[in-house]
């Protein structure tokens, strides 16, 4: 598979590029991991608070998905290409193991939660580095942490005392 630069908008650089994709291609892993799980955890989730994680559990992997799309959107527009194939992101992601089968809700959303926190630690490393990298990129990383604090937050109120 080729990973030479493709000709792009001229303003970006090979070192823009280059150092975008270094903060952006660990996200896209994170959360194409982040759907995967989160739709396991959705398709198992069990207990009396059962319809309302169940439905939160698929916008989570909604939002994961489009933010997945728009990091890899971006590198790809700088003109690189990204691996994102399953034995790539079950190889490099960040987050944890889902426990299998069947879980009662209270310990489904500790586990997803803890996901999120494991992305969010990715997406916020990058938009620490891209800080310095490219602007238009780390808004791209401030748009993801902002929609999963947002879906971490819904998750989490289930069970906040």
């Amino acid at each position: 598979m080729p990973t030479t630069q493709t000709p792009s908008d001229l303003s970006t650089t090979p070192e823009i590029a280059a150092g975008a994709a270094q903060f952006l291609t660990p996200v896209v892993l994170d959360l194409e991991a982040l759907v995967v799980n989160g739709k396991q955890a959705h398709w198992h989730v069990r207990g009396g608070s059962f319809i309302g994680v169940h439905e939160l559990l698929d916008d989570l992997v909604t939002h994961a998905q489009e933010y997945a799309d728009t990091a890899a959107e971006r590198v790809v527009a700088l003109g690189l290409p990204l691996d994102s194939r399953l034995a790539t992101v079950a190889a490099k992601t960040t987050l944890p193991a889902l426990s299998d089968g069947f879980q009662q809700w209270p310990d489904t959303v500790a586990e997803v939660v803890a996901l999120i926190d494991a992305a969010l630690v990715t997406v916020r490393t990058a938009v620490t580095g891209l800080d310095t990298v490219d602007l238009s990129s780390q808004d791209v990383a401030i748009e993801i942490e902002r929609g999963l604090t947002k879906d971490r937050w819904l998750l989490q109120a289930h069970v906040a005392q």
